[in-house]
């Protein structure tokens, strides 16, 4: 008996010892058949993340104007390697082919030849000001780039036309201009397969007592040179709604949103799964609704191209009373199909399908 003990007590601290990567912060769970485990403690303020070609997982850190990179297989708490620094606000990383784009509040850079070769700066024409300038990013099988640029405000009209849109520049970063306009704050940007350009938007706030549920976020199939109504209406199911600050503005013309989200969720980075067929989504969470919602990762399915309503993919940040125990930010699929996942509190997990 005493010798079990010894040997349970052993293993446990095995299983919790600081660089095993099954040693969870706190309780996560995902669904049968596949695992979670810990990659990092080490990147408090973790923005955007991606998979880089050589296995590295490189994390934006936007409060620190730094890029940063985990090796694969480094115990949890090994800090992580300064890849780019001195930028404003980086919050989106991209890799295309060995190169890697980063989306800052006034820029988008690139590192060729990840992870030593030279920076060039594509875009520095990015719209000014106050409000949501944590950009999203894609690139389209061109290499033409997409970068969200968000509104100044809750709801206003914009004295800068390029506000609350979607801007598309050439691979060289010529030639900006509106791709999408009528967007809020698209936070997450991604490509499917075909080539169709996806965006989840965060939506206004106060429009009904305690944010609970309207309007719901969206995930909007964006079509180049639509208009999808901010700020003069909001979704509700397929149609859109004029806003109470414009009571009698016409909603004709405006694109429907292609699938209602909770409301307040908060969704930020969307990833493309091109294997299951289906997008993944943090939802970093509500800042003011009551109760809660959001503080997870949820997966979309595509059905013969048609996104399907949400379902649950790893849960846990928020518990059952309430407390909040994390914040996820970003997902990236890597090379071997794991998903990988960001909390801002400083963390970095790894989804994995369990062998059979």
């Amino acid at each position: 008996m005493v010798r079990r003990s010894w040997i349970s007590f052993l293993l446990a601290c095995v299983l919790t010892a600081p660089g095993n990567p099954q040693a969870l912060p706190f309780p996560l769970s995902v669904p049968q058949g596949y695992r979670i485990d810990l990659v990092s403690n080490q990147v408090r303020g973790a923005r955007f993340i991606a998979s880089a070609p050589n296995g590295d997982v490189v994390v934006a850190l936007l409060s620190q104007g730094a890029v940063v990179a985990l090796s694969p297989g480094a115990p949890v708490n090994t800090p992580p390697r300064i890849v780019v620094s001195g930028l404003y606000g980086p919050n989106a990383v991209v890799f295309r082919g060995a190169d890697l784009y980063i989306a800052s509040v006034g820029t988008v850079v690139r590192l060729k030849d990840y992870p030593n070769g030279r920076l060039e700066n594509l875009v520095s024409d990015l719209p000014a000001g106050s409000g949501h300038l944590n950009r999203a990013l894609a690139l389209d099988p061109q290499g033409r780039i997409f970068v969200s640029s968000g509104s100044s405000c809750n709801v206003c009209q914009e004295q800068d036309a390029r506000k609350a849109t979607i801007l598309r520049y050439e691979a060289d970063g010529s030639r900006g201009a509106i791709f999408a306009s009528g967007l809020r704050n698209a936070s997450g940007l991604t490509f499917d397969d075909r080539g169709r350009l996806w965006a989840v938007v965060n939506q206004r706030d106060d429009l009904v007592p305690d944010h609970t549920d309207l309007p719901p976020e969206e995930l909007d199939q964006i079509q180049e040179h639509g208009n999808y109504g901010w700020p003069y209406a909001y979704p509700i199911g397929d149609k859109r709604l004029p806003n109470p600050e414009f009571p009698n503005a016409s909603v004709a013309g405006f694109l429907p949103t292609t699938l209602n989200l909770q409301a307040h969720s908060a969704p930020l980075q969307i990833a493309f799964d091109t294997d299951k067929q289906s997008f993944f989504v943090a939802y970093h969470g509500s800042w003011n609704r009551s109760p809660p919602t959001g503080y997870k990762v949820v997966s979309i399915k595509l059905v013969e191209g048609k996104a399907q309503p949400p379902q649950d993919f790893v849960t846990g940040w928020l518990t059952a009373q309430g407390r909040v125990l994390g914040r996820p930010v970003g997902v990236a699929i890597t090379a071997a199909g794991d998903l990988l996942i960001s909390d801002d509190t400083g963390y970095v997990f790894r989804v994995t399908k369990t062998k059979i």
